[in-house]
């Protein structure tokens, strides 16, 4: 049983910067892949980070590549996503999820993830 809880959604400029926050509950954080999820009204979740356990892995859907970085610190149980150059195209709910995998292929598409945070609004403005 895992929880996330998601935090630092706001409305910012575009070309702004954002941090998002997950924190993880239990004692097994370090043996889960994280990743950070998107869904904009009217359209399909879609992936936009994963890092793997050690956080020697991560990988990037194309439009967020050089923008985004995905981190993640095991002593506190918590994954970010850094988020630069913010576009409107950004706007969205993210999630942050979790599996259990070594192995960060897995890691790359939402039918893996077991478990999900409650999502957090960013709203990027033009």
């Amino acid at each position: 049983q895992v929880q996330l809880v998601e935090s630092g959604g706001k409305l910012v400029q575009a070309g702004g910067s954002l941090r998002l926050s997950c924190a993880a509950s239990g004692r097994t954080f370090s043996s889960y892949a994280m990743g950070w999820f998107r869904q904009a009204p009217g359209k399909e979740r879609e992936f936009v980070a994963a890092i793997s356990r050690d956080g020697d892995s991560t990988d990037y859907r194309d439009s967020v590549q050089g923008r985004f970085t995905i981190s993640r610190d095991n002593a506190k149980n918590t994954v970010y996503l850094q988020m630069n150059n913010l576009k409107p195209e950004d706007t969205a709910v993210y999630y942050c999820a979790a599996v259990w995998t070594q192995y960060i292929n897995v890691a790359l598409t939402t039918s893996a993830y077991e478990y999900w945070g409650q999502g957090t609004q960013v709203t990027v403005s033009s």
